[in-house]
């Protein structure tokens, strides 16, 4: 999964906890999460704009809070986890080199109890057996 397609599934799936992602979906969502938020902070800097006491980054960051945690439970999903793991970023340093290191682990090869793998073929994934 590239870029583009990452950020449109994540978007797309706004609020859907079930399922899973593939760690390429994850981290290019991630870095997408990054980006809009340093351009959030440019944009506040230079324009000096604000409403209130809410920024552009701060309107950036909750808009993108809920996919973003619905991607984090959709990868825990990957790795056979349930999304309640990420309460773990509540535990200071331990809590998130855990999670950090299952956010970077390989997911389970095909279904498991959270769906398809979504690394396997889309014919698969649907149920479908490939030809022999």
């Amino acid at each position: 999964m590239d870029f583009g397609q990452s950020v449109s599934t994540c978007l797309s799936k706004y609020a859907t906890f079930s399922g899973r992602a593939s760690r390429s979906e994850y981290w290019w969502f991630a870095l997408f999460t990054i980006l809009i938020s340093i351009v959030a902070q440019i944009l506040d800097a230079l324009l000096a704009v604000s409403i209130g006491i809410v920024g552009l980054d701060m309107i950036a960051t909750f808009g993108l809070l809920i996919p973003s945690i619905a991607v984090a439970t959709r990868r825990l999903h990957d790795i056979d986890r349930s999304g309640w793991w990420q309460l773990l970023l509540f535990v200071p340093l331990v809590g998130w080199i855990v999670l950090l290191v299952w956010y970077c682990t390989r997911g389970n090869v095909g279904p498991n109890r959270f769906g398809a793998d979504p690394l396997s073929a889309p014919a698969t994934r649907a149920g479908i057996q490939p030809a022999a």
